[in-house]
């Protein structure tokens, strides 16, 4: 459902522009953080005089960084009405979770033998945090929170190929406005209970195999769970 962009000033600033770069940098910063988000959820109507007022710049600069959040997918121009936040594309999630579930196992996989204690503990300390935020659930706090996890149990994967396709894995969910857990906050239990289960394989030295395929299946039904949603995501 389309909605018309009547925030005040503090929806914008509060986005967190830098101010360094452009205007047209910083609106583009700060109009991408909303979406990323889910602040500007898809349908959202982007009114660039409202834009431009709040952030104190012209409309010039705010019509730059549309177009070019247009270019990357995230805003669309609809006939009669103007910017709009772009619905998620189901399929762009599909095709990027999928990879990402392949090369992530992988990593994480080739990664676990390197994974040292003091390692295990500081994802342990993370998943604590996460499982802290489901009682007032924070979905883009508990999404950042798990890539943080994540990231301890894959980045000494000594694959540098295989890691860099999960980097950009990561990279593309952020443009995608993937933050999961807002669309299906029921998930966010499992994925804790799944996360102190990854921990354990990794611990007890469990084969390669074993915890590609743990890795690979937690990935995996973040997925479904977010695909069974789609229709009142992309709408």
């Amino acid at each position: 459902m389309t909605e018309t962009a009547v925030a005040g000033s503090a929806v914008v600033r509060e986005a967190g522009a830098t101010k360094t770069g452009s205007k047209s940098e910083q609106a583009y910063t700060s109009i991408k953080a909303r979406i990323v988000e889910g602040t500007f959820s898809p349908g959202y109507r982007l009114v660039l005089a409202k834009i431009a007022e709040d952030l104190g710049f012209s409309v010039v600069p705010v019509r730059e960084a549309i177009r070019r959040l247009e270019a990357e997918g995230l805003v669309k121009f609809e006939r009669n009405i103007g910017a709009t936040v772009s619905g998620i594309d189901p399929t762009e999630y599909l095709y990027t979770m999928q990879t990402l579930s392949i090369v992530e196992g992988a990593a994480t996989a080739l990664s676990a033998p390197l994974v040292d204690s003091a390692a295990i503990a500081r994802a342990r300390t993370i998943n604590d945090e996460m499982r802290e935020c489901l009682d007032h659930f924070d979905p883009v706090r508990f999404t950042s929170l798990n890539q943080d996890f994540h990231s301890v149990l894959f980045e000494n994967c000594p694959n540098p190929h295989i890691l860099d396709l999960v980097h950009r894995g990561w990279n593309r969910l952020a443009s995608l406005r993937s933050s999961t857990f807002r669309f299906v906050p029921g998930r966010a239990r499992e994925s804790v209970r799944e996360h102190e289960t990854l921990l354990q394989l990794i611990e007890s030295n469990a084969d390669a195999d074993t915890i590609e395929r743990a890795a690979r299946q937690h990935r995996s039904a973040t997925l479904d769970a977010y695909l069974a949603q789609a229709p009142a995501i992309t709408t």
